[in-house]
Parts: C-alpha cells; structure tokens; sequence
C-alpha cells in the first residue's frame, strides 16, 4: 500500500505508540485522521511532541471509542483503519477489570463493525504479547497458546478473538499485531523503563521497582511503527496475528542495571512489595518469534537497545518536568 494520499485513522493517535504513528503516516503522505479520547481540556496526548508542520496535517477527533455512532463517524471514508485505541494498563486492571471489558472488547467491536459497514479495505487491530502469558516454549510465534493471566491481556485475546471472527465470518480484511514490550519517547512513567529513568534522573538514590526477574524482549517505537505499516501493506497477512520484536530478550534487573551505569552508577536497585505484581499475574518471560513478520511483511528492528535506551534517556531528561517518579504507583 502506497499511503502518500491515502485517509488513515488512527485511534488511540495520543498515546504512545499512536503518537509515533501519526508522525510517522504524515511523512509518508498520508491524510492522517487522528482519533483521541474526549478531554475538557482539548489535550491532544502524545501528539503534543509531533512538530508543529506535521501536526497541523493532522485531523483531530475528540470521541469515545466505546461510543458506535462516534465510531462510526470517524471510520467513514478511510482507506485504512489502525486500531490503538485500549486502556492498557495491567495493575490498574486489577482494580477496574469492567472497564478493560467496555473499552477493549467493546471498543473493538465498534471498529469493527464501523469497518464491515463502510467496507474499510484495510484494518489493523493491535493486540499485545500479554495474551500469550508466560511462555510455555520459545521464541514464542503466533501458535503459542493464550493465558489471560490478567484481566487486561484476557480483554485483549477477546478483542484479538473478535477481529478473527470478522475476518472469518465476513471476510473483513482484518490483520492483527501482535507487538511485544515497546518502549521509547513519549511512553508513560508507569512503564518500567520511565519508571527507572524518571527516578534516575530525579536524583533518587535508590531506584523501587517490582520484581527484578521477569525478562522482557524490547522494541523501540519507531521500529513498532513501522510494523504496523508493514502488517498494513502485507496482503499474507489478513486474517492473521503477526509478532513485532526482537527476538531476544532482558532480565528487568539486568535492564536497571544498565540504565543505572548510564544515568547515575552510585543508585541503588531496591524492589518493593508494593510494586510486584500478584504471582500468578506475572508474566515471567516474553521473547518474540517474529519470522512471519520478516519473511511476509519483509519487517525486522533496526534500533539497538543501548540506541533506543538513549534516545528515551535525552527525551525524558528534556521533559523532566512531566515525569514525576513518585506519581506511578500502578
């Protein structure tokens, strides 16, 4: 798919990943239509770090995602639709599990819906590397089995189950992708990563974290981004779920250790009680098979971690005043 004039919506466009979506759409031509959750304050997120040349491309929509006709609306006339938009969050799903149901499932069925009525010819749903819990073999593909080992990544495999179902029921031209664990510029303080840079860079002498165990395989934002163009434009791909990662992965205290000797080598790694997670929740190990991403969608990273772990170090030092390390605590 050629996307120079194509109309592209993006739903959760001020998030994270969303974000870096957006600018990445509107270098490529696109006509970029940005779906973002209502605020009183008309606060566009993440789209806030785009440069201002690429934002004013850009179609701002406020509306809810749980909301059909808003839904509707904003899929009317596009060419293609990526579908960001999920509460995410894994400990704040302990405490509000209905609301992960309304917004990811619910929320997903009004896209796809939207799509099949306006025959959208291209949808991207986004699913996580959570649906697959911790990993029975691996690399882990796309044929491992899913563990709902939290209420978040069981509303994921719902909605991911639900694109299926189109797809085979309808034949909406539906891909799913799967990524694992992205980290970058613009991501949330309640991330890991955030998490142990924002406490760094305040100073703090000991850095609390949950558990140092769990391993994680990491990809920058960009190089996610551009896999969702990949899965987009890979006609192999419809009906399917598709992997984003690396490959390989890090243990989460290796991980601070690493961005302890680059920030400040005197800090402390300490973890707290009141970060872990409950055990059967935990996630142990996720390291992505992604060989259906590179051989049908010709996509595989490009970012070293140590080039990613700086980039997101010089981004947060320059916005130090919007992580505060004390603020996430879920």
């Amino acid at each position: 798919m050629a996307w120079a004039g194509r109309n592209v919506l993006v739903t959760g466009a001020g998030g994270f990943i969303g974000s870096h979506l957006v600018e990445l759409l509107v270098e490529q031509g696109a006509q970029v239509r940005a779906m973002l959750h209502y605020n009183s304050r008309s606060d566009v997120g993440n789209l806030q770090f785009l440069p201002a040349e690429a934002l004013a491309n850009v179609e701002l929509l406020f509306g809810d995602i749980q909301d059909a006709g808003c839904v509707d609306a904003a899929v009317a006339g596009c060419d293609c639709v990526l579908h960001l938009a999920a509460l995410i969050g894994i400990p704040y799903s302990y405490v509000a599990p209905r609301s992960y149901v309304s917004t990811n499932i619910g929320g997903t069925l009004n896209v796809l819906e939207a799509c099949r009525r306006h025959q959208t010819p291209r949808l991207v749903q986004t699913s996580t590397s959570e649906c697959y819990g911790t990993a029975r073999y691996e690399p882990i593909d796309e044929a491992h089995p899913l563990q709902g080992q939290s209420p978040y990544s069981a509303s994921k495999i719902g909605a991911d189950k639900l694109a299926e179902s189109y797809y085979l029921s309808f034949e909406l031209p539906v891909a799913t992708i799967r990524p694992f664990n992205t980290y970058g510029p613009r991501q949330s303080a309640r991330a890991v990563i955030p998490t142990i840079i924002s406490q760094l860079l305040a100073g703090q002498s000991e850095i609390q974290l949950g558990s140092l165990d769990p391993m994680r395989d990491l990809t920058f934002v960009k190089d996610t981004a551009r896999g969702f163009l990949a899965i987009a434009e890979a006609d192999a791909l419809l009906g399917e779920v598709t992997n984003i990662g690396n490959g390989k992965a890090i243990r989460i205290g290796d991980l601070a250790e690493k961005l302890v000797a680059m920030i400040n080598p005197d800090a402390k790694i300490v973890c707290r009680d009141s970060r872990v997670r409950p055990e059967g929740s935990e996630v142990m190990k996720l390291i992505c098979g992604h060989e259906k991403a590179k051989t049908l969608a010709h996509w595989q990273p490009a970012v070293s971690l140590e080039q990613g772990l700086q980039e997101t170090i010089d981004f947060m030092r320059d916005h130090q005043h919007l992580f505060d390390p004390n603020t996430y605590t879920l």
